[in-house]
């Protein structure tokens, strides 16, 4: 028989946007680009961090900038390297896989394996933000909310959190699968493949860096204003 209360994990994998020094040279004329939303994912972490601490959860969580290596693509995908890093020899592509891709992707796996082997249920949030404006054309969203809508617990839960955030900030545009598809490649995505969708709820939120970067205190309610839906939509998820 499943416990009733779910197992909540964390991540962030786009949270700075450190690159290592042996790998620096590679970057010598990226740094104004390292500071843009190529970077990484400004404002991710904060949430992350808060949102494991308010439910107690554990957070896994990395620093090293997408530019090195996206540790939100599969290594088949050709864009998990940068113009940057994609025509390092092939041991150093190897050792930043071996150093920095796959100890974070192992460290997720291992916890939602370990929480289903406990007859847990997990419920996994992935902490993203995008750039108010790509390509010369605005996004008409504050949040969204990414998912596979074939799975059925994911739907349901993304369908909830989209309706409290309606309910307790009217004011913030929040639209599901924007600015991207929660069924294309990503972390998410490959977990759906190892675990079933009565287990594993994956879901990633994306917030406006318009409204997490800048004035503090706007980004500490915008934080609050997250924490306060998604603890109102697991409350409803336990019912």
């Amino acid at each position: 028989m499943r416990a009733a209360r779910d197992f909540v994990l964390v991540t962030c994998e786009h949270g700075g946007n450190r690159v290592p020094a042996e790998y620096a040279h590679c970057f010598r004329r990226w740094r104004r680009v390292l500071a843009t939303h190529r970077g990484f994912d400004a404002g991710a972490l904060a949430l992350a961090r808060a949102i494991a601490s308010a439910l107690r959860a554990p957070l896994v969580a990395s620093t090293v900038s997408r530019l090195v290596i996206d540790l939100n693509r599969s290594l088949s995908n050709p864009r998990v390297w940068s113009d940057a890093t994609r025509n390092l020899p092939p041991a150093d592509k190897a050792h930043i896989v071996r150093c920095y891709y796959q100890p974070h992707r192992q460290r997720v796996i291992g916890l939602v394996a370990k929480a289903i082997a406990a007859r847990r249920r997990v419920v996994h949030l992935a902490s993203h933000s995008f750039t108010p404006v790509l390509g010369g054309v605005r996004r008409s969203a504050d949040v969204g909310l990414l998912y596979d809508p074939l799975r059925p617990g994911e739907r349901a839960m993304a369908t909830y959190w989209k309706a409290t955030f309606a309910e307790q900030a009217p004011e913030l545009r929040v639209r599901r699968n924007y600015p991207y598809l929660g069924k294309g490649d990503g972390l998410t995505s490959s977990l759906r493949r190892l675990f079933p969708w009565d287990s594993y709820v994956g879901l990633e939120i994306e917030i406006n860096q318009a409204l997490v970067v800048g004035e503090p205190a706007a980004s500490r309610r915008m934080r609050e204003i997250v924490i306060a839906t998604l603890q109102s939509t697991l409350r409803e998820r336990a019912r």
